[in-house]
């Protein structure tokens, strides 16, 4: 629906503009999302984003469970990006408790955060080309993901939301199949990441569509608080786990891909380059993985000591921070989530006036939007 306003412009005088709402059920908004849009004509004049359609209060969910209850909750908010947030609530109660995790599991979370970063970037890849009408792409895409599925759920029995990580390590040790098919994987994988370039990165198509379209400069992103793959697309090599290292991705090498142009070709790039990273770094996890238990002796009942606790992780789509208070009991007293999903979004607003609304639901696909992780 539309409605018709009479408005002045500041170089023609008195124009009707009109208001466009863009979801909150419209395929271009990638779940519950709704963006009223005041529209002169193709062009765009104001975008207003209203969120809150699907929030289901996570936080408040955190205060009325107990630590190891608030486990599958973690998976609920970006749901493509799983693996890391559990691994940042595990991470925050074990720093609390004092924790050791087993070296081999930590590696485990590695190759599993890893691989489930892929899959994420992989339904970032298919979908963001099919906003900008290209269909085979997408098909490429979900071959390749349904591999990695299949390797996660021979470990975790789930293929998307899951819940493999424990306060003090995880569930079950990773089997001989698992370790050998994710090293079949990555050596299928990586002719195919050549593929993708040749088929998609290099189309002067999607060059034309993304290049100098909906930049993001590095001023905005620290305006809003953007972070991963929007803020390195500006050119900041920011990555939580360099910046901010945990688990055991200090002893392994890897490179913040970064690019300076701020626009939604950077963004496409950041991520493709991503991706390669993760291969790199799956690899030498691979290569590094100790013998040995992969649980912590943990007590029955973890009850952190009372404090102000907090803890951050570089997701799919850039930090998740979460900052919980323990009063000594088992349920936490406070829960605060910080995801970057919002953060992202905030920064279309301003991004978006005076473009072709074409050219805005390209800017939109290049922030990677998943709407539980922005209504938590």
């Amino acid at each position: 629906m539309s409605t018709p306003e009479t408005t002045t412009s500041h170089s023609t005088g008195p124009q009707e503009t009109f208001v466009l709402n863009l979801g909150p059920q419209h395929p271009a908004t990638h779940g519950v999302l709704r963006v009223k849009l005041t529209m002169d004509g193709e062009f765009i004049e104001n975008a207003e984003i209203v969120s809150g359609y699907i929030h289901r209060e996570h936080e408040k969910m955190g205060e009325n469970r107990n630590w190891e209850q608030f486990l599958p909750n973690t998976s609920r908010m970006d749901y493509l990006g799983a693996m890391m947030y559990t691994h940042a609530w595990c991470a925050l109660a074990e720093k609390a408790c004092g924790i050791e995790v087993p070296p081999r599991a930590e590696y485990i979370r590695v190759i599993t955060s890893e691989l489930n970063r892929i899959s994420s970037h992989l339904v970032w890849w298919g979908a963001f080309l099919i906003d900008l009408g290209g269909m085979t792409p997408m098909l490429y895409a979900f071959d390749d993901r349904e591999h990695i599925l299949d390797l996660l759920e021979e470990i975790t029995g789930s293929r998307l939301t899951y819940c493999y990580y424990r306060i003090g390590g995880v569930c079950e040790d990773v089997t001989d199949s698992f370790l050998a098919g994710t090293r079949q994987f990555i050596k299928d994988f990586r002719p195919r990441l050549k593929t993708y370039h040749k088929l998609v990165t290099e189309n002067i198509i999607l060059r034309k569509r993304l290049e100098g379209i909906g930049e993001i400069p590095a001023e905005m992103c620290r305006k809003y608080g953007a972070t991963g793959p929007v803020l390195r697309g500006a050119g900041i090599a920011y990555d939580v786990r360099k910046a901010e290292p945990y688990g055991v991705y200090p002893d392994l090498q890897f490179d913040i891909p970064t690019f300076p142009e701020g626009d939604c070709m950077a963004r496409y790039k950041v991520r493709m380059a991503e991706i390669e990273q993760s291969l790199r770094i799956i690899e030498q996890a691979l290569d590094k993985l100790p013998d040995g238990p992969v649980m912590a002796k943990v007590p029955r009942a973890v009850k952190p000591p009372a404090g102000d606790y907090c803890m951050a992780v570089e997701g799919a789509r850039g930090r998740f921070t979460i900052r919980a208070i323990s009063n000594g009991t088992t349920t936490p007293y406070r829960v605060k989530l910080r995801t970057p999903c919002f953060c992202n979004l905030s920064c279309f607003e301003e991004a978006c006036q005076g473009m072709l609304l074409a050219d805005a639901l390209a800017l939109m696909g290049s922030l990677d939007l998943v709407i539980p992780d922005l209504d938590r």
